[in-house]
């Protein structure tokens, strides 16, 4: 709705533009790559971040190639990795660790407040006028994100037999196996190979590492 009346034309036409057919994509394409991401979060982000990054850049990279564009500066290259380590490689190692306790949905959206943040700075800076519609379609986009953020639920649940390996603690239910003294770090986060039990029990509980069945 909020997007709607953001692009809502005053002369009252409708359509759709190659762009907003782009922008459409981009988003279709986002929803499954973090779907696909979640499915694999128990693992090292470091890694799936290495591999999601070198992939992606060597398919832009021979992409500009193709095109004929120039390569850039050495100096341009430092500047736009350090920009990236933030920007890409930092921000998704933190999404990932957020797939496994939040799921894709409330990770995603989570991770689309940060326009929120990006609207906020740019009214001081650019100090540009907005009209009525801004004002109508912001608080509908934040009434959206808080109730993605905000949805819990519990009911009667299963969980199989499993081993894996993960870094967890043993704060919840789902990490009963013992240890050695001084096995654990004072933190209480560590990883091991380790094994779940077949248990069915009812708390509330969001789509994490451990509750991926269906509703």
């Amino acid at each position: 709705m909020a997007s709607i009346l953001l692009s809502w034309d005053s002369s009252g036409q409708w359509g759709f533009s190659f762009g907003a057919i782009g922008v459409l994509s981009a988003c279709i394409l986002w929803g499954i790559d973090n779907n696909f991401t979640r499915n694999v979060s128990a693992k090292d982000p470091l890694s799936i971040v290495a591999i999601k990054g070198l992939s992606a850049g060597t398919f832009s990279l021979i992409l500009s190639v193709i095109l004929g564009f120039p390569l850039p500066s050495f100096k341009f290259v430092l500047l736009a990795m350090v920009l990236g380590y933030f920007s890409y490689g930092l921000s998704i190692v933190l999404f990932i660790r957020a797939m496994r306790e939040l799921g894709s949905a409330r990770t995603s959206a989570l991770f689309g407040t940060a326009p929120f943040v990006g609207v906020a700075l740019s009214l001081p800076l650019f100090r540009e006028s907005q009209g009525t519609l801004f004002f109508l379609s912001l608080p509908i986009m934040i009434i959206g994100a808080v109730f993605l953020l905000k949805e819990e639920h519990e009911h009667l649940h299963k969980h199989e037999t499993t081993e894996h390996e993960h870094r967890h603690n043993h704060n919840d239910s789902h990490h009963t196996h013992g240890h050695s003294d001084n096995e654990i770090p004072k933190n209480g986060h560590h990883s091991h190979v380790h094994g779940h039990e077949f248990i069915i029990h009812v708390h509330e509980h969001a789509p994490d590492i451990y509750h991926r069945h269906a509703h």
